[in-house]
């Protein structure tokens, strides 16, 4: 069954912020092999302008994609979860996460679209830092497969 097409342009609460800390910068930019010393060597991150380490740019996914878990449990959207996969992502950047951020992100359903018998939800998340500032905004594409016939 189709995703219902009137949920285009919803937008969700913001998420309670996001403390974001050295350490967990730390640990993504391990987890991703990345070893540019602005994401570890607070002296590196000031050479380059930043006031503190920066986070590489595909962590705030991590941020994003809880945001995006409270538009896809959404009991009124209707979304069968246990046949979603991943399917695009793609951020547009103000300025690079820092540690110190409190980040906050509203989601808001971009896009419904049927292809085959599969929904695809496009979902848009703004984060925005403590003091309201634009951070980063992500989009994260997902596919619902069609049920497959009894």
């Amino acid at each position: 069954m189709a995703l219902d097409q009137s949920f285009v342009g919803r937008s969700y609460p913001p998420t309670p912020p996001y403390e974001v800390g050295r350490e967990k910068i730390r640990e993504f930019a391990d987890a991703v092999g990345d070893t540019n010393p602005a994401y570890t060597d607070q002296e590196a991150a000031r050479a380059l302008g930043h006031p503190d380490v920066i986070a590489p740019p595909t962590f705030a996914f991590a941020i994003t994609y809880r945001a995006a878990g409270v538009v896809v449990q959404d009991p009124q959207l209707g979304l069968d979860y246990d046949r979603v996969v991943h399917r695009e992502q793609r951020f547009a950047y103000t300025r690079p996460v820092r540690a110190g951020d409190r980040l906050a992100v509203v989601s808001t359903i971009e896009s419904i679209k049927s292809l085959a018998g599969n929904d695809i939800l496009e979902i848009r998340g703004e984060v925005h830092d403590q003091a309201g500032g634009h951070v980063v905004t992500a989009w994260t594409k997902l596919v619902a497969r069609a049920a497959e016939e009894a």
